[in-house]
């Protein structure tokens, strides 16, 4: 009879563990949505393999060569021309989750609320930046990390990972409440067309912008500040209006 051996019965268990973890690592690297997510009414923006979905602003064309796709990561290529990256779908209410990040000195924003009626991709923004490697960024809270772009500031212990590292951003959208989430804190909310929203709008650089501050229906946007940034697991939840 072979001598038991511990060694070999723990592998024998542990085996098909490592399996399932890793297969959960490669379907979050992949894009995939879990069963959960499905269920929950989860769609994804990005599929982890190509730029379907998604346009340049004010074209109908593909996205230019400043955005590429490489093993379930949309970049932003540094100093190469992509253009505002924008969804082809319009959203009203809405749950938005995505994982990014910046290199240092980097600065990108997600806007929401875009419409091609303006003259130029006007929206209100989630600034994602290096806080005090990039000018804009030091230019006051109101224009770092998880703030309304220029108009309303974060939390000020907002949880932020630093350049290089992903961190995990949210963006709720439902009636005229908005809240925005940085790695599974919400830092800040505010209500559409609230005397505190217009009022911090007259004193930004959106002042003379008709309309701005007010309930949108509209496309989503990724910036180009030609500075490199990458983005992951972009997805979002549509909502029943209040």
């Amino acid at each position: 009879m072979k001598p038991f051996r511990h060694g070999g019965l723990m592998s024998a268990l542990l085996l098909p563990a490592v399996f399932m973890f890793t297969g959960v690592l490669l379907a979050a690297e992949s894009g995939d949505l879990s069963e959960k997510d499905q269920a929950a009414g989860w769609k994804l923006l990005f599929d982890g393999k190509s730029l379907n979905g998604w346009r340049s602003y004010k074209a109908q064309d593909k996205p230019k060569p400043g955005w590429t796709v490489d093993e379930g990561i949309l970049k932003k290529k540094k100093g190469v021309p992509g253009g505002d990256l924008m969804t082809v779908q319009t959203f009203g209410d809405f749950d938005l989750e995505w994982d990014w990040r910046v290199e240092p000195g980097g600065n990108n924003g997600l806007k929401y609320f875009i419409t091609e009626e303006r003259g130029s991709a006007i929206g209100h923004e989630y600034q994602m930046i290096d806080d005090e490697g990039h000018p804009d960024g030091r230019m006051g809270a109101k224009r770092t990390t998880a703030s309304f772009y220029d108009v309303l500031p974060p939390d000020a212990k907002k949880p932020l990972n630093p350049p290089g590292q992903w961190n995990h951003s949210r963006v709720l959208v439902q009636g005229n409440h908005v809240e925005h989430w940085l790695n599974g804190k919400k830092v800040l909310e505010y209500e559409l067309g609230s005397t505190v929203v217009m009022d911090a709008i007259q004193q930004s650089k959106f002042k003379t912008v008709k309309g701005f501050g007010t309930k949108v229906r509209g496309h989503l946007l990724l910036t180009d500040h030609q500075d490199e940034c990458w983005f992951r697991q972009i997805k979002i939840r549509e909502l029943e209006q209040k």
